[in-house]
C-alpha cells in the first residue's frame, strides 16, 4: 500500500483540526479520499472512531453535516470518515443509478466482474485505512470503534460482526440491517456478489449476529418517520435476530425523526459517548 498521504485541506475546529486527505490505495487500485478530525489534546495517542456514510455520500458528508467535532474534542476521540466507493476505476453502468456503483460500494469485497477489480471496500475499511491512519495520525493502534448511517450503518454492523477482533464498539443510525431481504441490498448483492444467496449471508447483519454475537452492546437509533423504515431498513429483523442469539442491543425508536442528518445531529452525542465508554475506559 502507498504510505504517502496528501493533505487536501486542514481547518481548526473546536481546538482540534478537521482535515481532508487523499492517498493511493492498493486495495481499490486508485486514489481514495478520507477525512480525519484530531481533537485538541494529543499528548498521548487517542482512540479512533470510524464512520461509514450512506448512499451517494462522500468523505465530506459526515464532518460537514453531523456536528460531531465538538463532542469528539471533549471526549478525545479521533474521527475518521472515508468515501463510499472507489471513484477512479470506471465501469459500464457505474453511475446509472444512485443506489449501485459510484457512491454505493456497500462495504463489501465484490466477487463479480468487473466490480471485483476495485470495489473492495471491506478490505479497504478494515485493513488498509486503519493501517494508514495509525501510521500518520496520533491514534492508539488497535483501539477502534465503528459506526455509520443507512448503507454505512449496514457496513458498521457487518464489519464489526465479521471482525470482532478489530473493533471495541459499534453503533448505527438507520441501518440496513437485513440487506438480503430488502431491495437496496438485493440489488447491490446481486451486482457485487452474484446470485448465490449463501454468499450474501456473509454481509447480512441479521444473519451474522445469529452465528456470532459481539461481546458488547450494539446501539442502533431509528426514526419512526423515516420514509425507508418499512421497506429498506426493517430494524425488527435485526432486533429479532439479536434476541435469538443473546446479542445485547439498544434499539431506540425516536418518534417523528426521519432519515436525514438532522436526525443524526440530534443523537450524535449519544453515539460518541457510547463509543467513548468502550474506547477511552
Amino acid at each position: 500500500m502507498s504510505g504517502i498521504v496528501e493533505t487536501v485541506s486542514e481547518q481548526r475546529c473546536f481546538g482540534g483540526v478537521q482535515g481532508f486527505y487523499r492517498h493511493e490505495s492498493t486495495t481499490t487500485g486508485g486514489p481514495m479520499r478520507f477525512s480525519v478530525f484530531v481533537p485538541p489534546d494529543t499528548s498521548s495517542p487517542r482512540p479512533a472512531l470510524y464512520y461509514l456514510a450512506g448512499l451517494t455520500c462522500t468523505e465530506e458528508t459526515f464532518p460537514i453535516k453531523a456536528g460531531a467535532q465538538r463532542m469528539a474534542a471533549a471526549l478525545g476521540l479521533v474521527l475518521v470518515a472515508c468515501d463510499t466507493s472507489p471513484r477512479a476505476m470506471r465501469y459500464l453502468g457505474d453511475d446509472a443509478s444512485w443506489d449501485f456503483g459510484q457512491g454505493a460500494g456497500f462495504y463489501v469485497d465484490a466477487t463479480e466482474e468487473p466490480w471485483r477489480q476495485s470495489y473492495r471496500m471491506d478490505s479497504y475499511v478494515t485493513r488498509e485505512l486503519p493501517a494508514l491512519i495509525e501510521r500518520h495520525f496520533p491514534v492508539q493502534p488497535g483501539v477502534r470503534g465503528i459506526f455509520g448511517h443507512s448503507m454505512g450503518g449496514h457496513g458498521a454492523l457487518v464489519l464489526a460482526l465479521r471482525n470482532p477482533e478489530l473493533y471495541r464498539s459499534v453503533s448505527a443510525f438507520a441501518p440496513i440491517v437485513a440487506p438480503s431481504q430488502v431491495p437496496w441490498g438485493q440489488k447491490a448483492f446481486t451486482g457485487y456478489l452474484g446470485r448465490d444467496r449463501a454468499a450474501w449471508a456473509a454481509y447480512d447483519a441479521s444473519e451474522l449476529v445469529r452465528a456470532r454475537p459481539l461481546p458488547f452492546e450494539v446501539l442502533v437509533d431509528i426514526g419512526t418517520a423515516d420514509k425507508f423504515l418499512d421497506v429498506q431498513l426493517r430494524p425488527e429483523l435485526f432486533e429479532q435476530a439479536c434476541a435469538e442469539s443473546g446479542q445485547k442491543l439498544a434499539l431506540r425508536r425516536h418518534a417523528g425523526y426521519d432519515h436525514s442528518y438532522y436526525f443524526i445531529q440530534t443523537f450524535i452525542d449519544d453515539h460518541l459517548a457510547h463509543h467513548a465508554r468502550a474506547l477511552c475506559g
